[in-house]
């Protein structure tokens, strides 16, 4: 694996010297658990940083979380979206769940390791949590319909963005209009090919919803 981090930096050229080191760390991280258990499909790996930490950091091209803000990764898998964005916004408080327990193993290591004061990691199925949230975020864990249950009652009611009112940000690939079209809700595509020219960008969005009060 040739881990590109100039790729992060292309996009992202603002970071501190500890938030660089934090992201060029990742590859490493994730390669030595790779080898142990299957978090991330080998393919993947070759293109690590753009398919996972350039493709989760979309969502802070959307949107720059506010500190103090609370926000919830829903179906985090080995981490993502959340462990690159709560590298990204160190002021912002990050709850990272999933229901599958070795995945949660591996995000609590590396958060460990990343030295990472910013990130919960806990095994628990979404619709289970009590806490309340600013932001909910997730990268394409299943479909919008079953995905709207699960963050029912979880928002709170104060707004702390300017621009954004809490809500959910969702990276999704290929087509989402039919779908959301058919719940009635009201969403903001933002097109990740906007923000990065490489080709797996080319299908890939960050779908905004609102929180509307009756979610």
């Amino acid at each position: 694996m040739h881990p590109d981090h100039s790729l992060i930096q292309k996009y992202f050229p603002n970071h501190t010297t500890q938030q660089i080191h934090q992201l060029e760390q990742l590859g490493a991280l994730y390669q030595e658990w790779n080898s142990k258990i299957n978090v991330i499909s080998r393919k993947d790996m070759d293109s690590f940083y753009t398919h996972h930490v350039l493709h989760s950091l979309g969502i802070a091209k959307v949107i720059q979380f506010p500190a103090g803000s609370k926000i919830l990764d829903i179906g985090t898998g080995g981490g993502f979206p959340g462990i690159p964005l709560a590298i990204l916004f160190p002021e912002a408080q990050f709850h990272l769940v999933d229901s599958i327990g070795k995945k949660i193993t591996v995000v609590k290591d590396v958060v460990r390791k990343l030295g990472l004061k910013n990130v919960e990691a806990q095994q628990e199925r979404a619709e289970n949590l009590n806490r309340k949230y600013h932001f909910i975020i997730s990268r394409a864990v299943t479909q919008m319909e079953k995905f709207l249950p699960w963050v029912k009652g979880k928002f709170r009611k104060e707004d702390l963005h300017e621009d954004f009112q809490n809500g959910i940000f969702y990276l999704k690939g290929g087509e989402v209009d039919e779908e959301l079209e058919a719940l009635h809700l009201s969403y903001v595509p933002y097109f990740l090919d906007d923000y990065f020219s490489e080709d797996f960008f080319e299908t890939k969005k960050v779908i905004y919803l609102p929180y509307e009060g009756k979610r």
